[in-house]
């Protein structure tokens, strides 16, 4: 069934399972946070990344992705001067349906996706694929960075695996969202492999260090 959820449009795509720490300074986010304060548990909203304009101001936003991924709040904590800091992590991707625009910041009526696994032979080709395709990927990013990247415990199970690696390799905003809108864990895994293959042969064929950082939770000013 749709549900209404307030919205945090960003620059970034949240994954489930991903930490996301947030600063909020401007006032129609703060009033978000004092909505979700006193309303009841869950206390989440909507994180979907932006398709054209920027995150800050007025009127900044022009398109939105229509894939996004509820943050629950995990730690809320008030400044002295009516700023927050957040600690949230995703939990549930969503179908965006319809903006609201009865707040003063943005709410939608949204579907919840299901987590499915997809199919269970493909994924048991899949898994330890995009294993050796992550190791791989991790080989070449050490090679080309001062500082080295441990490879994480990786898990077995697709649908984990399929974000973990999601959130840590390094892509631009439209890979990554085109990953949080694969329907299963397969194709989305299957989609990463093809990623890691692309990047890898980028990062050894490169004779400067990339710019991006290797990170697993992003960081947004909002």
């Amino acid at each position: 069934m749709p549900e209404t959820l307030p919205l945090f449009p960003l620059g970034t795509v949240l994954y489930p399972g991903l930490l996301l720490p947030l600063h909020i300074f401007e006032e129609r986010y703060r009033q978000l946070v004092r909505d979700l304060a006193e309303g009841p548990e869950p206390r989440r909203f909507g994180v979907i990344a932006i398709r054209e304009g920027r995150e800050t101001g007025v009127d900044g936003i022009s398109a939105l992705y229509e894939i996004g991924c509820t943050a629950t709040l995990r730690r809320v904590s008030e400044r002295d001067d009516g700023r927050f800091d957040l600690v949230t992590v995703g939990t549930n991707r969503f179908r965006l349906i319809a903006l609201i625009h009865s707040r003063p910041y943005l709410q939608a009526e949204v579907e919840l996706l299901p987590e499915d696994a997809g199919d269970q032979a493909a994924a048991a080709i899949a898994v330890p694929a995009v294993q050796r395709a992550f190791r791989g990927y991790i080989e070449a990013l050490n090679a080309r960075v001062t500082t080295q990247v441990s490879v994480p415990d990786m898990p077995a199970e697709p649908i984990a695996l399929s974000y973990l690696v999601a959130a840590s390799v390094i892509a631009g905003l439209q890979d990554r969202q085109l990953l949080l809108a694969e329907p299963d864990a397969v194709r989305r895994l299957n989609a990463e492999r093809v990623l890691l293959s692309r990047e890898t042969s980028m990062l050894r064929s490169l004779t400067s260090t990339p710019a991006p950082e290797f990170r697993y939770a992003p960081y947004s000013p909002n």
